[in-house]
């Protein structure tokens, strides 16, 4: 086949390395607008259950990939200065330039033509082929150009949120909540190599208006930040990269997934919330189980029908379970009144992915206090 890929993130390159992993002879060029050392993050985070995805499909680009990784087990929440630690949560995080490196590399290996620099505004200029691959992101041009097909929805949500980096190493998925003057404030963060950690600012409620952070320069946004969080970076700055700006987070559906020839992957088909940690999940899943679908049905008109059919149940249940996150952390200050105990316990179970049964598994001693704080208090909390 003649594989056209617009976007060169994780769901397009994984894509491209499984197809022409599959056959060499196929025809594979992948168009990407930015350079391949850009990036607009700082670190991403797996799970065991992707890992072992990744290795049973392409086991070089795996050992690439765990070889720099960085590992944990335990989630903290940091709630009116008190840290609670939440183990049994196993987590692997790298640098998304080191991520996207290896992936580039398999897939110039293999053969795949990698065209950077390379803007698309058109799709129609793209040319003929027998199979065009929309992994062009939230805003993707591919989408949009068929939307009528496609018919997305794009919901906005209210919270503001960045992107940073820090040389304070998070030993662990760490949920920070700080409160000031202006309202509240949510980081997310994480290592993902020796010397870094991923930095995510969310701002709650009328948080950002009130802070009038619109108005503030880059080094200012980071001042202030830095002062809201001063107990919790060690002393460390905040870093920016090549894409500070403060952002709302788009909730991105499409009741069809392929139109003819034309079909979608990751951010561009669907996005799922930060705050669980699935958007590359998500993204290389699709590549997978679409791969797998052209191994079983070489016509496009046969593969494309079989990746709705088999992967949108299992990505419909995945949004939903971000979307309760993400409404979660919109919310955030109406729990902040909360003891760091039951704070902690809301926040591991906000998905409904997680309940009392699996916290009790993963970590015994964490629910333990928990119990003991219900105990004590007299509260009965609903599992």
């Amino acid at each position: 086949m003649k594989i056209k890929i617009v976007g060169a993130g994780p769901a397009g390159l994984y894509f491209a390395l499984l197809m022409k992993q599959q056959n060499p002879d196929h025809d594979i060029t992948i168009f990407e607008r930015d350079g391949p050392n850009d990036t607009y993050g700082w670190g991403i985070v797996f799970s065991d259950k992707t890992l072992s995805y990744l290795k049973d499909n392409d086991l070089q680009s795996y050992t690439d990939i765990t070889n720099s990784f960085e590992t944990w087990d335990n989630v903290d929440v940091v709630h009116k200065d008190a840290k609670i630690s939440i183990r049994g949560n196993k987590f692997s995080g790298i640098a998304r330039v080191r991520f996207l490196g290896i992936l580039q590399r398999r897939c110039r290996d293999l053969g795949v033509h990698l065209e950077f620099h390379t803007n698309i505004p058109d799709i129609d200029r793209v040319g003929d082929c027998d199979l065009l691959v929309g992994a062009d992101g939230a805003n993707s041009v591919v989408r949009r150009r068929y939307s009528e097909h496609f018919r997305p929805t794009l919901d906005q949500r209210k919270n503001k949120y960045i992107w940073l980096g820090t040389e304070h190493l998070f030993h662990g998925l760490t949920l920070t909540f700080r409160q000031n003057e202006h309202g509240v404030f949510a980081a997310h963060s994480y290592k993902f190599n020796k010397e870094h950690s991923t930095f995510i600012v969310e701002c709650v409620g009328p948080t950002w208006d009130n802070a009038e952070l619109g108005e503030m320069s880059e080094r200012e946004i980071c001042k202030y930040l830095e002062q809201v969080f001063n107990r919790d970076l060690g002393g460390h700055k905040l870093l920016t990269n090549n894409f500070v700006r403060w952002l709302n987070f788009v909730i991105v559906k499409n009741e069809r997934w392929f139109h003819r020839n034309v079909v979608l992957l990751g951010d561009a088909l669907h996005t799922a919330h930060f705050s669980i940690g699935s958007g590359t999940k998500l993204a290389l899943e699709d590549s997978i189980a679409l791969a797998r679908c052209f191994a079983e049905h070489s016509d496009p008109q046969e593969a494309l029908p079989s990746f709705e059919r088999s992967r949108k149940p299992i990505v419909d249940e995945y949004q939903e379970a971000a979307h309760s996150s993400l409404v979660w952390f919109e919310n955030a200050d109406q729990k902040m009144s909360l003891d760091p105990i039951p704070f902690a316990f809301e926040l591991m179970t906000r998905s409904h992915r997680v309940n009392y049964e699996n916290l009790k598994k993963r970590d015994p001693e964490f629910v333990a206090g928990y119990d003991a704080w219900n105990t004590g208090t007299g509260i009965r909390q609903i599992y």
